[in-house]
């Protein structure tokens, strides 16, 4: 049984997202959340809140136990673009482009 969480619009650029999500896929679900906790990062803490989401959601709707629960997935896929510009020399401007993500976690039991 698969349950996930969907963190949509998040205020970070995917890049430095997945630099997280890459730690915590395939381990088991206490452990990422220990990993997440412990990390010092900005997207550390947007996708520990997913996490716990999909872990609530394991719990509350499908009765399954924390401990039994394994990350399958964590995905960080890019979202809109805010684009933004900054004035330059001579009349010009330069862009600015602040970028945002979605976060998905998948959990699976281990049956």
């Amino acid at each position: 049984m698969e349950v996930r969480a969907l963190s949509r619009n998040v205020r970070i650029s995917p890049e430095k997202a997945r630099h997280v999500s890459r730690l915590i896929q395939g381990k088991s679900a206490v452990e990422a959340l220990a990993i997440v906790d412990l990390s010092p990062r900005k997207a550390a803490v947007l996708i520990g809140d997913t996490l716990r989401s999909a872990v609530a959601n394991a719990e509350n709707n499908n009765d399954v136990n924390r401990k039994a629960l394994t990350v399958k997935a964590a995905l960080v896929s890019p979202g809109p673009i805010i684009r933004r510009f900054r004035a330059r020399a001579r009349g010009s401007a330069g862009r600015i482009r602040k970028r945002t993500s979605h976060i998905e976690v998948i959990l699976t039991d281990m049956n």
